[in-house]
């Protein structure tokens, strides 16, 4: 059945809603965030989109975007959408279609949803127990409005190592070619600094890459201050794009990668990807014993394209003898 787009204005506010096929983890590492962001922001570029808000979670992407030109929304959500499952594939031990289709979209019409929206967007991870305050998560980069390097020191090129002036150099000469960071580069530079300089790269990418309109986005607020005063005061509200959320925080993922690097020998935590269903229920089980996440997140940690039947009777522990409906063919997205 096909399903009929909405007719979206030029130059009004377009919120954009994107999460992946079964509900799957996107993000895993900074790398993940870092070559999802540099191939958003290239892409843009290409198609003059002006981005004013974003914010990456761990299971979905949110943008408030305005296009100038009719069709350039599409086609801009069409190639970023391409190239990452390309890059992320080849990394990830993944196959086929990774985000749903046809992303989730709604236009906002008048300054006051167009600033409930950016506050909206701004607060995800805050609702989701990522961070207290807005500002403090990096990846929906508002701190970034003010900062070039919000989150490390400063980065002087002169008092830098020798490793790092050579990754800066090789990432300022894909950036003025417009090319995205591919996932060896950032892995390989990531490996050779210390934990001081992994953090001044990340500001260095971020900030050299970010095509974020700051500008448009502060003239729906008095000050950059009065709009993280709106995100500390209230989530804002989305009632056009229907969400979907599994559990009430997403700090158990952060808490899940950690276990299994330190516990199973993952140097990359992609790598625990590329295990079959039979390793991953293993894991499942460890899981569901170390932390308080819901079965629905670790399968989705994990990413097992099961259903879930649960016969525990009251708080019994999830074991063998607990009753799981393996759906493999159900799904089009299979790890290798």
């Amino acid at each position: 059945m096909s399903i009929k787009r909405k007719s979206i204005p030029k130059g009004f506010l377009i919120h954009c809603y994107q999460r992946t096929i079964n509900g799957f983890l996107i993000f895993y590492s900074v790398s993940d965030f870092l070559v999802f962001f540099t191939i958003l922001c290239t892409t843009a570029r290409k198609y003059k989109i002006r981005i004013l808000s974003v914010c990456l979670m761990v299971d979905h992407i949110h943008l408030s975007m305005i296009e100038d030109r009719k069709g350039d929304l599409s086609n801009f959500v069409r190639d970023y959408s391409k190239t990452f499952s390309f890059f992320h594939n080849r990394t990830c031990h993944h196959t086929g279609a990774f985000f749903e289709s046809p992303f989730g979209r709604a236009p906002k019409f008048g300054e006051k949803k167009i600033r409930t929206n950016l506050v909206y967007v701004g607060n995800n991870a805050p609702e989701r127990h990522l961070c207290a305050k807005a500002e403090e998560y990096r990846w929906n980069f508002l701190a970034y409005a003010v900062s070039d390097h919000p989150f490390s020191e400063e980065l002087v090129v002169g008092k830098s190592s020798r490793p790092l002036q050579r990754i800066r150099r090789r990432i300022l000469s894909l950036y003025h070619k417009n090319h995205p960071l591919p996932y060896a580069f950032l892995q390989a530079s990531f490996s050779v600094l210390n934990r001081k300089e992994k953090d001044q790269l990340t500001d260095f990418i971020v900030s050299t890459y970010n095509v974020i309109d700051y500008a448009s986005s502060l003239q729906f607020f008095t000050s950059y201050g009065d709009m993280l005063t709106a995100m500390h005061a209230n989530i804002g509200s989305e009632h056009d794009i229907k969400e979907v959320f599994v559990g009430k925080s997403d700090a158990h993922y952060a808490r899940m990668s950690a276990i299994l690097l330190k516990e199973k020998g993952f140097t990359d935590i992609h790598d625990m990807l590329a295990l079959d269903l039979d390793e991953k229920f293993k894991l499942f089980l460890l899981l569901n014993g170390r932390t308080d996440a819901l079965p629905r997140q670790i399968a989705s940690f994990l990413r097992m394209p099961i259903t879930i039947r649960d016969s525990r009777v009251g708080n019994a522990p999830l074991d063998d003898a607990t009753e799981i409906k393996w759906d493999v063919q159900a799904s089009p997205v299979r790890a290798k």
